[in-house]
């Protein structure tokens, strides 16, 4: 470790309390925080910081902490039993994790961090703790809200209870800067939560363009290059099926996120191929395959275990169980590959604070087809990188997917100007912005405590 007098960025303490950035994204508790956090720490390492990330062990095997490369360090707090705690049972964990966090810092020299930050409520919890017994500034990011969440409701959901809501309500108090990913996030952080505008920061997350890009077209048997021809290419290495349009779902299956809407439209979409509808365009399919679109799942349960099965069951329901396709989730190296072989990624949530997945497939060069809400009309930019649906309904969901899938010019179109959209968003500019953010909190930390 580098003295305060060598190294050229703060030292940051983050927290990430309920879940790891090492674990997979796609599953329980793991999304795309789990992608802003490592990220967002590579870049600020880059810069010269230097981050320890804490988060809460869940097996006795995981090591005391992780060098994942220079200047980033995942140390991992020993909170309540390591099995059987989901994101629900924690609050009752924290007083045990700040213990854990505290007691680390106390193995360092004096005044070691220099800011906190703190990722979901219940880490900025931990945050408004830990930064006020160092005298640091506490930044966090709330990365979704309570009060948001309910108000956006999928049928069926369960409302966050209010002991969030009040907590969320105290770290913004405590908070010498909060971080939104869009400027509609500030805005709600301003209207619901009465936040300080001056403490409110817009820092869009970024997208690894370098893992995430076009694919490269095949050799044609003119001597041109196919793009068609390395999309058959890449879905039979992947199993997936080439004679009809794929769309893709990558994100954990609950309600919050909509899978179920893909699967209510492909009902509606297999309804009118069997009517014989004239209006149903033969474009639908590929190779003479069926007029019906296969749906992929990349994504395991959160929240409930049969949420899998369920989606599954209504497949069943709905009779579109022969195009549905759920798979485990995969690393970030593997789902640049599903991204490229979809037709569309579907991105059906009823609340998204940014929308990650959204961003990274725009990279990729596949247009997406995703709700009207939140950080998600910031992401896509619709009738240029992809299409927002302005409601959950299957039957608008399976026009709006019906009508992209039976038009290859316009998806190419939209193809095109989602890469331009994604170039946006830039996990350099996304530190550079957060050092900023570090510096101001400082500033209003300081000021706070000399009144």
């Amino acid at each position: 470790m580098t003295t305060p007098g060598e190294r050229p960025g703060p030292r940051v303490a983050m927290l990430s309390v309920h879940t790891s950035p090492l674990d997979q994204p796609g599953t329980g508790d793991a999304g795309g925080m789990n992608v802003y956090v490592m990220e967002l720490a590579r870049a600020l390492a880059r810069r010269g910081a230097e981050i320890e990330i804490f988060t809460r062990a869940t097996a006795s095997v995981q090591p005391r902490w992780v060098d994942v490369e220079p200047g980033i360090r995942v140390v991992h707090v020993s909170a309540g039993p390591y099995e059987g705690l989901d994101k629900n049972d924690l609050p009752g964990q924290l007083c045990a994790f700040t213990a854990g966090v505290l007691r680390a810092e106390a193995h360092r020299p004096p005044h070691w961090y220099d800011v906190v930050h703190s990722h979901y409520w219940l880490s900025g919890q931990v945050g408004w703790l830990a930064a006020e017994r160092w005298d640091v500034p506490l930044v966090h990011t709330m990365h979704t809200m309570a009060r948001v969440k309910n108000a956006a409701l999928a049928p069926g959901d369960t409302p966050e209870p209010v002991g969030r809501v009040v907590g969320e309500e105290q770290v913004v108090e405590a908070a010498d800067g909060l971080v939104a990913s869009t400027r509609e996030e500030a805005r709600d952080l301003e209207q619901e939560y009465r936040a300080d505008p001056d403490r409110v920061h817009v820092v869009a997350p970024g997208v690894d363009l370098e893992v995430f890009r076009p694919l490269e077209p095949a050799a044609g048997q003119d001597g041109g290059r196919d793009v068609d021809a390395a999309r058959r290419a890449l879905r039979e290495r992947l199993g997936l099926p080439t004679d009809r349009k794929i769309v893709l779902f990558a994100g954990r299956v609950q309600l919050l996120k909509g899978p179920d809407v893909l699967v209510r439209a492909l009902g509606v979409l297999a309804d009118h191929a069997s009517s014989g509808d004239a209006a149903e365009p033969e474009a639908w399919c590929d190779g003479g395959g069926s007029r019906v679109p296969t749906l992929v799942v990349l994504g395991g349960a959160s929240g409930r275990a049969t949420a899998v099965r369920e989606l599954e069951a209504l497949a069943h329901q709905v009779g579109v169980t022969d195009h549905l396709d759920v798979r485990p989730p995969v690393p970030r190296e593997e789902l640049v590959d599903y991204l490229r072989a979809a037709d569309v990624v579907a991105v059906p949530s009823h609340n998204e604070s940014f929308g990650l997945v959204a961003a990274e497939a725009q990279a990729a060069g596949t247009p997406v087809v995703a709700a009207a809400v939140g950080g998600l009309q910031t992401v896509v930019v619709d009738g240029t990188s992809g299409v927002l649906v302005p409601d959950h309904s299957p039957w608008t969901w399976a026009r709006e997917l019906g009508d992209l899938l039976a038009d290859d010019e316009r998806r190419a179109r939209l193809a095109a100007g989602a890469r331009r959209a994604s170039e946006r968003f830039s996990w350099d500019r996304a530190a550079a912005a957060m050092l900023d953010v570090y510096a101001q909190a400082a500033k209003v930390h300081r000021a706070r405590s000399s009144r």
